[in-house]
């Protein structure tokens, strides 16, 4: 693993040995795992403490994966040395994931939670999982996942160490991560307005607008699905490329492609829990 000889600073090195103090000493931990910077700084702590043999990273695949996202995953495992395998989830085929209500994402991981129990633990001898929830997710209000961990017993080495955002990317800098300072990439459900159905039809639209963006320099995006319309959100630093008039007809044309008949650039810019926020505050 990159970086793993180094020793790290005195708190760098700390916030590691509260990581792997809360991750205990399972004979084999499962690390649910998904390319991102929280997952897989937990994976390289995991490595660190119990060696590739005691470790494995389980990658759920589903249509709510981006394929870009996939074969990040597996480059990450490979760079920290772990095993990865694959599980196929099948949240979509519950109606109440389907119905996309502000509940979605406990749904979504409630099924990731049973199917690594039912297929991967027995199979590769794991007596514990965990996962990469950091300490300042605990303070969002739309964490519906969050309870899911708790129903199937997952640990959170992340968050009961104490360990924020800005660390687990120092962390994932000094261990020279690939994906040390990749943006937030949320499930592509999330793209999707509550209440609206989930298909592997609209997934599959937004994954390839999205594909579209990236290859056009735009690697941080959503692409909102509201029917024929798609509304683009970009950090406010890209929008003002996004309307030059030869990079916006490449972007109407390609979100086209992915089916949509409408294209709209979004001058909010990127807004983490678009959809979820507004509901969960009102029911406050």
């Amino acid at each position: 693993m990159p970086g793993s000889g180094k020793l790290l600073t005195g708190d760098l090195e700390a916030a590691a040995h509260r990581v792997t103090a809360a991750l205990g000493d399972p004979r084999r931990v499962g690390v649910a795992f998904s390319g991102g910077v929280d997952s897989s700084v937990l994976l390289a702590l995991a490595v660190r403490a119990l060696g590739p043999g005691r470790t494995l990273a389980i990658l759920g695949v589903s249509p709510s994966l981006a394929a870009d996202e996939r074969t990040a995953a597996h480059t990450v495992a490979a760079v920290i040395g772990a095993p990865i395998v694959e599980i196929e989830t099948r949240e979509g085929d519950n109606p109440a994931y389907r119905a996309n209500g502000p509940d979605r994402c406990f749904h979504c991981k409630d099924e990731l939670f049973t199917r690594i129990s039912d297929e991967v633990a027995g199979q590769y001898g794991l007596t514990a999982i965990a996962y990469g929830e950091n300490a300042d997710d605990t303070l969002r209000p739309d964490r519906p996942g969050s309870r899911a961990a708790t129903n199937h017993r997952v640990l959170r080495p992340l968050a009961d160490a104490g360990i924020d955002k800005a660390a687990v990317r120092a962390l994932a800098r000094a261990f020279e991560l690939p994906c040390a300072d990749k943006p937030a990439a949320p499930c592509l459900a999330s793209r999707i307005p509550h209440f609206d159905e989930v298909t592997p039809e609209k997934l599959h639209q937004i994954d390839a607008a999205e594909s579209a963006l990236r290859a056009l320099g735009f690697i941080d995006s959503r692409v909102r699905h509201h029917g024929d319309v798609a509304r683009i959100e970009l950090p406010a630093d890209d929008l003002p490329r996004a309307a030059v008039a030869d990079v916006r007809g490449q972007i109407h044309r390609a979100v086209r492609a992915a089916g949509f008949r409408f294209v709209t650039l979004d001058l909010g810019g990127i807004q983490s829990g678009a959809f979820t926020l507004p509901l969960v505050a009102a029911r406050a």
